[in-house]
C-alpha cells in the first residue's frame, strides 16, 4: 500500500509556474496551454481568493513571445508536410491545436504550395503509385485512394499518384 501525498491546490504563482515548464518543454499554442492549464485546474483544484484567470495568463505568456501561433502554425505545418499530409489534413490539425485563420493564412500557403512534395512523400512512404513493387488490384487501389484522401489530398491528386504505374512517376503539376 502506498501513501501518496495528496498534491496540493494551485495557487497563482503554483499556476504560472505549471505554465512556464509546459511551454519551455513543448511548442504549444494558446488553446493547447489553455486547455493543459484548464486540465491542471480541475485535477488539483484552485486555492486563491481571486478566481484563476488562465486567459489573462495565457494572453501574458504571448506578449512574451512564449507562445506564437502563427510561428507554431508554420512549423506543424512543415512537420506534418514532410510526413506526406495534405493541405486539408494539416489544417484541420492547426484548427484542433486552436489556431484562428489568420495565424493559419502563412502556414495554409506553404501546405498549398508544398502539396506535390507531400504527396510524392506519402507515396513513397505507403510504397504506392510509382514506388509500388506491381500494379495494384481494383480494390487496393481504392484502399490507396482512401489512405491518400484520409491524410489530406484531394482526389484529382491521389489518383494522379495512384494510377501511375510503379518506376513511372507523374509530370509535375504547375
Amino acid at each position: 500500500m502506498t501513501n501518496k501525498r495528496p498534491v496540493p491546490p494551485l495557487d497563482e504563482d503554483a499556476l504560472r509556474d505549471l505554465a512556464l515548464r509546459y511551454v519551455g518543454r513543448f511548442a504549444t499554442s494558446r488553446g493547447k496551454l489553455q486547455a493543459y492549464l484548464s486540465r491542471k485546474l480541475r485535477e488539483r483544484g484552485w486555492d486563491a481568493p481571486s478566481p484563476a484567470d488562465i486567459e489573462a495568463l495565457v494572453d501574458r505568456f504571448a506578449e512574451l513571445g512564449y507562445v506564437d501561433d502563427s510561428s507554431f502554425a508554420l512549423m506543424k505545418s512543415a512537420a506534418l508536410g514532410r510526413r506526406g499530409y495534405g493541405a486539408r489534413r494539416i489544417t484541420e490539425t492547426l484548427r484542433a491545436a486552436g489556431i484562428d485563420e489568420s495565424d493559419r493564412a502563412t502556414a495554409d500557403a506553404q501546405a498549398h504550395s508544398d502539396r506535390w512534395a507531400a504527396a510524392d512523400r506519402f507515396a513513397r512512404r505507403k510504397r504506392i503509385g510509382p514506388y509500388a513493387t506491381q500494379p495494384l488490384d481494383p480494390k487496393q487501389r481504392d484502399k490507396a485512394i482512401a489512405a491518400f484522401l484520409r491524410a489530406g489530398h484531394d482526389y484529382a491528386l491521389a489518383r494522379r499518384w495512384i494510377d501511375s504505374a510503379p518506376g513511372d512517376w507523374p509530370e509535375a503539376e504547375d
